[in-house]
């Protein structure tokens, strides 16, 4: 009988990020939401997140503005 080698397995998709916190970011719970803005910042919300926060995925809500892998750090 010949060798049938087992078929791949898919890596598993990411988990969901935890108590709803983008885990895109760590340091801070940034909220999952439409938009996210630094507290004390001049962003108009609907969520905020008190920095600083590190950013170790993509900075999908532009809160590291100076691009260092600190997000409101200013």
């Amino acid at each position: 009988m010949p060798y049938v080698a087992p078929a791949p397995v898919a890596a598993p998709a990411p988990a969901p990020a935890a108590g709803g916190c983008d885990s895109n970011y760590s340091g801070a719970c940034v909220p999952v939401a439409s938009d996210v803005d630094c507290a004390g910042g001049s962003g108009n919300g609907p969520a905020y997140v008190q920095g600083p926060v590190t950013v170790v995925g993509s900075d999908v809500y532009d809160l590291d503005r100076d691009g260092d892998g600190i997000a409101c750090d200013l």
